[in-house]
């Protein structure tokens, strides 16, 4: 049991995204054809988040060509290149799969407007770490 939870804490990520369900985010995922190797980017809107140690995922959604798809990505996945968070969704649930059976007006997700105060405290921390590593 003690092998199993070494090699579970060997492949977790350092620090996890900060995003939530509701949010509209770009996933960089990496990947593989062959010999080459590209990134491929995904947007669309966090359905849910699912916890459980290292098979921790969340799920993404978008529209394409009229068609709902959805996509299951593993948080500690290596493939993950990074996650940016394009607009904060105000949402009050924490699953949102209501949204698989709206169309139009009635699938899209209100934007939290958040305060000039509190952008400059996010902004702040993230900065800190990035002069840290220089």
């Amino acid at each position: 049991m003690n092998e199993i939870k070494a090699i579970e804490a060997s492949q977790m990520k350092a620090e996890p995204d900060d995003f939530k369900a509701g949010d509209t985010v770009k996933v960089h995922f990496k990947i593989i054809e062959g010999k080459t190797e590209r990134i491929q980017v995904y947007e669309g809107v966090v359905l849910c988040i699912k916890n459980s140690r290292s098979g921790r995922s969340f799920t993404v959604r978008k529209n394409s060509y009229g068609v709902g798809v959805e996509r299951v990505f593993p948080f500690h996945s290596p493939r993950i290149a990074k996650v940016e968070v394009i607009r904060p969704g105000k949402v009050r649930r924490a699953k949102l799969y209501y949204v698989r059976g709206k169309i139009g007006k009635g699938a899209k997700i209100k934007e939290l407007i958040v305060s000039r105060k509190e952008a400059a405290k996010k902004a702040e921390k993230t900065a800190a770490p990035a002069a840290a590593e220089q």
